[in-house]
């Protein structure tokens, strides 16, 4: 009988820089939200999950610092953009602390109940925000899909190590 080798690595107490760089290795699909307020908002979210098909729920956090979340936080329908793996730059923009996300280089129009949408998306939802859960210090937000299309094309843009990224076969 040959000895196995200890393949469990050493544990460290679990940190935020921790947490950061375990999450930093899990791949994730990249997402933009969006609200209508004074003037629209919108984020960067690789925290988008499907909860529910009956009805049909989504989840998403934000951090309770963001610029977005005075309007979402009182926001009763967002958008929801699953982006392609052409849109690294508009990925980019809505990540971006201080960027002018709804600016000339970003092409969107009024969608349903007024929620800003992003135009050559892959696909799109219109929610009704449901629950505003808080987690620490963020928000996990519950919305139902009131409305949206799969019909955009190409395949999904990716966040891994730190960088948005398309997937390989």
């Amino acid at each position: 009988m040959t000895a196995t080798p200890d393949l469990a690595p050493a544990q460290t107490v679990a940190t935020p820089e921790l947490f950061r760089s375990v999450f930093r290795r899990h791949a994730a699909g990249v997402a933009v939200i969006t609200a209508a307020g004074e003037r629209p908002v919108g984020f960067t979210a690789t925290s988008l999950t499907s909860v529910a098909a009956e009805p049909p729920l989504i989840s998403f956090g934000i951090g309770t610092s963001s610029s977005s979340w005075p309007v979402l936080s009182g926001a009763a329908y967002v958008g929801v953009h699953i982006l392609g793996e052409h849109q690294q730059e508009l990925a980019a923009t809505f990540a971006r602390s201080g960027a002018d996300r709804f600016g000339p280089s970003t092409d969107w129009s009024s969608g349903p109940e007024g929620v800003p949408l992003l135009a050559d998306v892959s696909a799109w939802l219109v929610c009704r925000v449901v629950s505003r859960v808080p987690a620490g210090d963020h928000r996990i937000v519950i919305a139902e899909a009131v409305a949206g299309s799969p019909s955009g094309v190409g395949r999904p843009l990716v966040y891994h190590q730190g960088r948005f990224t398309a997937l390989r076969d």
